[in-house]
């Protein structure tokens, strides 16, 4: 292969990640543990449980717009290290990008770079446009309304799920419009938190010509209180070219730095007290129940209540 033939090919290669990029920057602006296979992104095993009763969508989006409000006011900032990776389905990176993410609220954020690997010319047409395009939409230069709330989507409720140490909402999650800044797919919503444990889906709308098809998973993980994003896996479809994998992994969180105490455990006294409130109905509804058999006759049988 000439010279020539080589760049060619490398610019080509260097494209389709660029496009897998465009899908993770789009998915990375709405606000997994097992490694892809060749074929689809990790998915979960527990089975989806019955809903519990009274739980509507407007509660959980009510609740999920009040809670996070509550978590924006309380989170002044936070720096995390993260690992952008660019891989093909046999496991091979071509190219990473490992670096210091720091948030200081309302609207600013830096990202430092520690070390850089693989192909310079994926790095600057794929992760670099991500990493920026993330700073931008921070300081407002880039505002898409992409939360999850009852303006932009429906929620289909579908049961209840473990997920992992969270014990989670399962909702089917429609868009309202074709806008490629929103998804289709499905959310998990923890239900004491009510904060988004993890999303899996496809952009509402086709991102280009290039793009035959695009998946993504978000894991979010709960550090002092807030929920901040632990993994991000995007494997897109590029006419073409076949299948790209870009990934990103976050760690080494620390949040609220040097402010006060009081500041610092805000949400973790609200947490407590939204889970003494959940223990009080619950013995409530219990004592109303043991009062029900006792007056139909059951007496002192045990009740039939399967444990969570």
């Amino acid at each position: 292969m000439s010279r020539k033939d080589r760049a060619t090919s490398h610019t080509k290669r260097a494209l389709s990640f660029g496009v897998a990029a465009l899908v993770a920057t789009a998915m990375l602006t709405t606000g997994a543990n097992a490694q892809p296979t060749e074929e689809e992104l990790p998915q979960l095993s527990a089975v989806i449980e019955p809903l519990s009763p009274g739980v509507t969508e407007s509660q959980v989006f009510a609740e999920l717009a009040a809670h996070n409000a509550q978590r924006r006011s309380a989170l002044h900032g936070y720096s995390v290290f993260r690992t952008y990776q660019v891989i093909d389905l046999k496991g091979k990176v071509h190219a990473e990008e490992v670096g210091r993410m720091e948030f200081l609220a309302p609207d600013k954020k830096t990202f430092t770079v520690d070390s850089e690997s693989g192909s310079g010319l994926v790095r600057h047409m794929a992760l670099n446009p991500l990493i920026n395009s993330e700073i931008e939409a921070a300081a407002g230069k880039e505002h898409h309304d992409s939360a999850i709330s009852a303006d932009n989507y429906s929620l289909n409720l579908l049961g209840e799920q473990q997920l992992g140490p969270y014990r989670c909402f399962v909702a089917k999650a429609v868009p309202k419009r074709n806008d490629k800044y929103l998804f289709e797919g499905k959310v998990w919503i923890d239900v004491n938190d009510y904060s988004v444990v993890r999303i899996e889906g496809h952009p509402a709308k086709k991102l280009s010509f290039w793009i035959q098809h695009a998946d993504f998973v978000r894991q979010y993980q709960r550090i002092d209180g807030f929920w901040l994003p632990e993994k991000d896996q995007t494997l897109v479809q590029v006419r073409l070219y076949g299948k790209k994998m870009l990934q990103i992994e976050h760690w080494n969180y620390v949040v609220n730095e040097g402010q006060s105490t009081n500041a610092r455990s805000a949400v973790r006294k609200t947490t407590v007290t939204q889970k003494l409130a959940q223990t009080a109905r619950d013995e409530s509804a219990e004592s109303g129940e043991r009062n029900e058999q006792q007056g139909s006759g059951l007496g002192n049988k045990p009740l039939n209540r399967s444990n969570r």
